[in-house]
């Protein structure tokens, strides 16, 4: 067992063996399908989680619907809504979903209080792994608030791999904080001016150094 997440998470390797033997007979390996909903805004937190395997979506949904992804935790990381919750002592404020099949390491809330009181090294891995994810979370803030949807939807369109790929137009409007009706404005934009190619669920680049203008 403290082989294996020592293996995703090699600063855990550090702990003292005492501490090692805490986090081992506390922890739980867990493996759910694709889609499985990890916690629901609202929920209450069963434990620290550590992802051993796929990817979670983070996402926070408005009153009226609107979706935004916060960000996505993947192999080797370790989810900072799950932190926030321990250490305050309340729900979760967005909702966690496996876009993959997943393998998840679960530490018990009594055995993460008993770590973090106890173990400076488990500590300092908590809480650089938050400051890196807040970090994070900071710079969406900034893309969201400050930079204009044109801007923001030629970026992502130019981080996807290759010139054609499938994706609607709602997964991009959740991946922006945007609604499906104005991201697909702007795709029709880009299409009048030549740079892409709209089809169903589909979108090919024509001018990828015209969409790198967009972009800047």
């Amino acid at each position: 067992m403290q082989k294996i997440i020592t293996d995703h998470f090699p600063e855990l390797a550090r702990l003292s063996e005492e501490n090692k033997k805490i986090l081992g007979d506390g922890i739980q390996i867990m493996t759910v399908p694709a889609g499985t909903v990890m916690f629901s805004e609202g929920s209450e937190c069963r434990g620290y989680v550590m992802l051993l395997k796929g990817t979670v979506r983070v996402q926070k949904t408005s009153e009226e619907g609107r979706e935004i992804i916060l960000y996505r935790v993947e192999e080797g990381e370790s989810c900072i809504m799950t932190t926030t919750c321990l250490i305050s002592d309340d729900h979760y404020g967005a909702e966690g979903i496996a876009e993959t099949d997943i393998t998840v390491a679960i530490v018990p809330p009594a055995t993460f209080n008993l770590l973090l009181g106890k173990s400076d090294k488990f500590r300092n891995f908590v809480f650089a792994v938050y400051a890196k994810r807040m970090a994070v979370l900071m710079m969406l803030v900034e893309e969201v608030v400050f930079k204009k949807l044109d801007r923001r939807l030629a970026q992502l369109l130019l981080g996807r791999k290759g010139s054609r790929f499938e994706v609607t137009h709602q997964d991009i409007a959740q991946e922006l904080g945007s609604v499906r009706e104005v991201v697909s404005r702007q795709l029709k934009v880009f299409e009048r001016g030549g740079l892409i190619k709209l089809g169903r669920g589909m979108i090919e680049i024509l001018d990828r150094g015209g969409l790198q203008t967009a972009a800047d």
